[in-house]
């Protein structure tokens, strides 16, 4: 599907693209790295580059391209109008590479805007981090995937197989082209009959969204009733929250998830509970340090997929709630409590509708502060949060591409004015893979944040008696 009649974007859509400048480019972006099959040649990585330079057949988003004036809407280019050389890159961190070397290369091809004259993906292909490594480097536009959407992509074109060779590059296989992961689709269950429309229906799922909007807005104005429930708009000043720049750092951090499952365990919470405890923990350090700490709790945009289970589209099917980091408590278990509880209140908020309601739910949240960005204006007073933290379910088993086993995926995010930092973590085989996007002009020392969420982690893992 590509939206509303004509190609139109949906609204929710639409923002990114009308929001996006030179300093805030609207893409997002994954940093994959693979170790390669035993046995592998040293020209493994230059054969694989060379028979994906031979594949030039695209799947949608990677065969849209932007057009205006006016509402922005998508044109689906035919294969021979796509110049595959201008979206695929063969790049080498500098010798003897590693790490650091490959975190540098990513955060500027990150920083860069995508042309709109072409379809808006670009792929680098990544050598020389270490012998029989390699890297794939993906950003997409944010109007086209959201996380979960992205997600779901990679699913398809990474297979469970190690022994499978001569697979897809990501383009071939899109939203609707080949899946070639090998597990076998679930067994179609029988269609639902189609229902008549219900107005009555509507209308009580309309007073749900607006009830939700009242009550949330409501405590904008008033304050919340409850210390621990977290308002738009009701997030206090922090480093976070001025105007940004264009270059971007990243940083990453790898988690054992089964480490995570049991502090969250006995703690009385969740894996993503200890996760925005961990965030929490180790902005509290960061900020103390710069002598920046608000006394007010942090505020976090907590994204949440309303995408169905199995659906795969272009465009973005998430939603937001609102929750605290406990930034202003020092005992982690406490933190811990925190969190837990407002991240309850945040969800209580959410109205149980479907997905064409909830996308009216989202534009109303989410609106005043996408139209200070479409506006220019964001940066400038009280912010309506003060980071996106985002906990998106990943792979579950081991995943292969030609024979190279996925080591780690990490995921990168888009900054606006008036938020200079995200953090994404996406599970991957048993491991919590954690990616730091942040504006280099606001954050110098952004690894400092990631060193800083490990050692919080060990903070509650020892709080909590284990």
């Amino acid at each position: 599907m590509l939206g509303l009649p004509g190609n139109v974007l949906k609204l929710n859509d639409a923002a990114w693209v009308l929001a996006e400048t030179d300093r805030t480019p609207m893409q997002v972006g994954v940093l994959a790295s693979f170790s390669m099959p035993d046995g592998a040649g040293p020209s493994y990585l230059e054969d694989l580059f060379r028979s994906w330079r031979e594949v030039k057949t695209f799947q949608p988003p990677f065969n849209y391209v932007l057009r205006g004036p006016g509402l922005p809407r998508w044109k689906q280019l035919a294969d021979d109008q796509i110049d595959l050389d201008y979206h695929l890159r063969h790049s080498a961190v500098p010798s003897p590479g590693g790490e650091r070397e490959l975190g540098v290369l990513v955060s500027r091809l990150h920083s860069a805007r995508m042309n709109r004259k072409y379809p808006l993906w670009e792929c680098h292909v990544i050598e020389g981090v270490a012998p029989g490594k390699w890297s794939l480097y993906i950003k997409v536009h944010h109007s086209q995937i959201d996380g979960v959407g992205g997600i779901r992509l990679a699913k398809r074109m990474f297979s469970i197989d190690p022994d499978r060779r001569d697979m897809l590059p990501p383009w071939a296989v899109g939203t609707h082209g080949p899946d070639q992961s090998g597990i076998a689709p679930k067994s179609a269950s029988r269609p639902a009959e189609a229902t008549a429309f219900d107005p009555l229906a509507v209308a009580k799922g309309g007073a749900s969204v607006a009830g939700s909007l009242a009550r949330t807005f409501g405590e904008t104005f008033v304050g919340p009733r409850d210390d621990l429930r977290a308002a738009p708009y009701r997030a206090p000043h922090s480093v976070l929250n001025g105007r940004i720049n264009a270059p971007r750092r990243f940083a990453t951090q790898n988690y054992d998830m089964e480490r995570m499952r049991k502090i969250g365990s006995a703690a009385g919470g969740s894996i993503n509970d200890v996760f925005l405890t961990v965030c929490g923990g180790a902005l509290r350090r960061y900020m103390a340090e710069l002598g920046q700490l608000p006394d007010e709790s942090l505020t976090a945009n907590v994204p949440v997929s309303v995408r169905a289970e199995g659906e795969a589209q272009v465009g973005n099917a998430i939603t937001f709630l609102y929750a605290k980091l406990g930034t202003d408590v020092d005992d982690p278990v406490e933190r811990f409590n925190a969190v837990r509880s407002s991240t309850q209140l945040g969800k209580q908020r959410l109205p149980k509708v479907g997905s064409g309601l909830m996308d009216a739910y989202t534009t109303g949240l989410m609106g005043p502060f996408l139209g200070q960005a479409m506006a220019g204006v964001g940066g400038f007073g009280s912010p309506a949060f003060n980071i996106v933290v985002s906990n998106v379910p990943g792979f579950r088993e081991e995943r292969y591409f030609d024979g190279s086993k996925l080591e780690e995926y990490y995921p990168l995010s888009l900054l606006f004015h008036g938020q200079a930092l995200n953090i994404t973590g996406v599970s991957n085989d048993g491991s919590f893979c954690i990616g730091y996007t942040g504006c280099r002009d606001t954050l110098p020392s952004l690894q400092k944040i990631a060193v800083y969420s490990g050692e919080a982690l060990d903070e509650l893992e020892s709080a909590v008696g284990l």
